[in-house]
C-alpha cells in the first residue's frame, strides 16, 4: 500500500485526459490484495474495506492533500507560502481568482494543484479540526467528522 500512495499529492491522477484507466488500474491493486485474504474474497469491495478498516486509494488521497494543508497552515512543513488563507486563515482561497487573466489552458492545469483540488474540501472542514495543534490531531478530529458525515 505504501507503493501506491507514494508521492501521491506530486502525482495525483485526476480523472481528466483518460487517466480513468491508471486511477482504476491503481485501485484494481487494492481490489485484488483484499480478495486474497481469507473468509474475504466473496464480499463486495466495499464490505472487504469496512472490514479491513480500509478507504479507497481515491479517499487517501484527499486524506493526504488535507493534512499536507494543515501543516502548511501551521507552518510545519515550510510550503504555508503555496496556499492563499483568508485574513482570518481559516479559509483557503483560490490562486486563479488572485492572479486575474489566466488563459484557460493554464486554470485547466492549475485546477490539478494541490492548492486547488483542497480548497472545497478544507472550507467545508468544521473550524475545531482546521484549529487543531498537531497533525496527530488533526487526523483524529478528521476521522470523527467524516464518520460523522457518512
Amino acid at each position: 500500500r505504501p507503493h501506491l500512495e507514494y508521492g501521491v499529492q506530486l502525482w495525483n491522477p485526476s480523472p481528466e485526459h483518460g487517466n480513468w484507466s491508471l486511477i482504476l488500474s491503481l485501485e484494481s491493486v487494492q481490489r485484488r490484495f483484499t480478495r486474497l485474504i481469507d473468509g474475504m474474497g466473496q464480499l463486495p469491495y466495499s464490505e472487504r474495506l469496512g472490514y479491513l478498516q480500509l478507504t479507497t486509494l481515491a479517499e487517501r488521497r484527499y486524506r493526504g492533500d488535507l493534512i499536507e494543508t494543515f501543516k502548511a497552515f501551521r507552518g510545519i512543513n515550510g510550503l504555508q507560502h503555496i496556499f492563499n488563507f483568508s485574513k482570518n486563515r481559516h479559509n483557503l482561497i483560490s490562486n486563479l481568482k488572485i492572479k486575474g487573466n489566466i488563459p484557460k489552458s493554464i486554470q485547466k492545469l492549475h485546477r490539478r494543484f494541490i492548492t486547488e483540488r483542497v480548497r472545497e474540501i478544507w472550507n467545508k472542514l468544521p473550524i475545531d479540526v482546521r484549529d487543531s495543534s498537531t497533525v496527530d490531531e488533526f487526523k483524529c478530529k478528521l476521522e470523527s467528522f467524516k464518520k460523522d458525515c457518512i
